[in-house]
Formats: structure tokens, C-alpha cells, sequence
């Protein structure tokens, strides 16, 4: 008899499931709701809410757009979209991630108090990605965004660093770029870094390994726009090669191999647990005997 597990670790964090619950709240009682960029990185997930009438825009549409109701997404924002919202009478529903908000406040602070001092601000995360440009407004685009240890090449060693993360990070990886710095800075400057990576995000590495290693076979529910997706998937993999990564419940077609016993579903912090639920439902469809 096949065994099939659902993650009960896997699935939306807290500040997307804020997120989502305030755009179905605002839903009820809106004619038009906008979201600025995909509310979470799941194409399944933002469809069910466009459905229910969540439009998503892209900053340059936002620009254009007048005294209309915008919901800001767990990542957070930078100033300037506050600013903008102001200048064009835009509604704004901000459903930030407490601890993003925290973060961005932080970040600020160490900004408005250092910035005479010649110190460098650095985070480390993904550049590009909506919330490092959120925490990189509020240092008025002047903090150094750091992915992997060849981008630490673009500081300078002789002058002071404060170093953060984006929360949905790796604490290993943190740690690498901590020590790194640590070796290679001038022993004449100050050095402070600060772990911003949220526990409820880290913890699900631990995990997921542990998920993945007690089951003959895995799948991997995420987005594919998903970094933390992505880096969970990589964990799931190195703890059991039998994992795969799927977005869609049609991406399974074909039954497991013989002698699989326990089958486990895990998936991101942006992976809805009804599309779980779902893939859990259609392996058991395509293995019944």
C-alpha cells in the first residue's frame, strides 16, 4: 500500500498568507484591486485571485495609474512607491511582511546614521529580486547588493561594512559571506552584521531535508519564479536524489517506479497547500492498484 505525505513545514509563510488574506478581504468589498508584481510566486495562485478580480501591474503601469486601490505584497516596497502612490491619489493596502517592514526600518536607520562615516551597506541577496529593491530604497539606491562570494570583489576593504540580509536567504550562505568579509577586511575599520534572515524561512531547511530523507520518493511543489523555491529544492535533492521539482499537478503522467513504499509532498513558502493537496490526490490516482 502506497504511503503519501504531505509536508505539514511546506506551504505559504505568514507574510504571504497575510498578504493573500487581505487581497480576499478588499475583494469583498472593491470594484477594482490592484496587486504591484505577483502577490506570491505561484502562477496558480495568482490566477485563482485574478479570478476573484486581483489585477497584477508592474511598476511601469503603477506609474500610470490614478486614484485607484493598490495592495503592496509581503516583499515590501521602496519609498518612491509611497511617493508615487501620494502624487497619483492611489489607495494603499500594505500587506509588507512584518518582518521585511522591520528590516526596511533597520536598514534605514543604519543608513541615516552611517552615511557621513564613508560606510558601506551591504546585503546580501538576490539582486533584482522585489524585496532587495525595497531594502535598497531605503538607503536612497546607495546599499551594494552581494549574491555569492565573487561579488564581495566590489567592496572596499579599507572602509568600514554593516552587512544584512534579505530574510528568505540561507543562513549557510550568510555565515560564508560573513566570514569572508572577516578575512579579508582591514583590521582599521569596523565590521557589524546583522542576521535578518527570517526563522520561519530558515528553519525550513532543517526541514525539508529531514521531509525528503524519510521518503523513497519526493515531489517538490514551487513556482518557477520562486528563489526560495529553488533553494529548498536543491536542500531536498541532496537529501534524497529521488525528488522532483514540479509547478503543476500535469506534470505528473506516469506511475512511480516499483518498490517506491512512502511518497513525500513538500513544497515553498509560496506553494498554496491545496495545490499539495492536489498532487498528493493525483499520485495516489495514478498508483492506485
Amino acid at each position: 500500500m502506497l504511503e503519501v505525505e504531505i509536508d505539514r513545514s511546506s506551504g505559504f509563510c505568514f507574510g504571504v498568507v497575510t498578504a493573500i488574506e487581505s487581497a480576499e478581504r478588499e475583494l469583498h468589498s472593491t470594484d477594482a484591486l490592484y496587486c504591484l508584481g505577483d502577490i506570491v510566486h505561484n502562477s496558480l495562485e495568482v490566477e485563482r485571485l485574478r479570478v476573484l478580480g486581483l489585477h497584477t501591474i508592474e511598476h511601469e503601469e503603477f506609474s500610470r495609474l490614478k486614484g485607484k486601490k493598490v495592495l503592496l505584497r509581503a516583499h515590501g516596497e521602496p519609498p518612491s512607491t509611497y511617493q508615487m502612490a501620494e502624487r497619483n491619489n492611489i489607495t494603499i493596502i500594505d500587506a509588507t511582511c512584518p518582518v521585511v517592514l522591520q528590516l526596511q526600518r533597520k536598514i534605514h536607520k543604519c543608513y541615516i546614521e552611517t552615511r557621513a562615516e564613508n560606510i558601506q551597506l551591504v546585503i546580501y541577496g538576490k539582486k533584482g529580486h522585489a524585496e532587495v529593491n525595497g531594502l535598497v530604497g531605503q538607503t536612497e539606491g546607495s546599499a551594494i547588493v552581494v549574491e555569492k562570494i565573487e561579488d564581495l570583489d566590489k567592496l572596499d576593504f579599507n572602509r568600514g561594512i554593516c552587512l544584512f540580509s534579505q530574510t528568505t536567504k540561507s543562513l549557510d550562505g550568510f555565515e560564508k559571506v560573513v566570514t569572508e568579509i572577516q578575512k579579508r577586511i582591514s583590521k582599521e575599520v569596523t565590521f557589524k552584521y546583522f542576521d535578518t534572515i527570517c526563522r520561519q524561512v530558515a528553519n525550513r531547511l532543517p526541514n525539508i531535508k529531514a521531509f525528503a530523507s524519510s521518503h523513497d520518493w519526493v515531489y517538490f511543489v514551487a513556482g518557477k519564479k520562486s528563489s526560495n523555491g529553488k533553494m529548498l529544492f536543491e536542500e531536498c535533492r541532496k537529501a534524497n536524489p529521488n525528488s522532483l521539482f514540479i509547478s503543476e499537478v500535469e506534470e505528473i503522467t506516469e506511475p512511480l517506479p516499483d518498490g517506491v513504499k512512502r511518497v513525500g509532498v513538500c513544497g515553498a513558502t509560496s506553494t498554496p497547500k491545496w495545490l499539495m493537496e492536489m498532487v498528493a490526490d493525483r499520485i495516489r490516482e495514478l498508483n492506485a492498484k
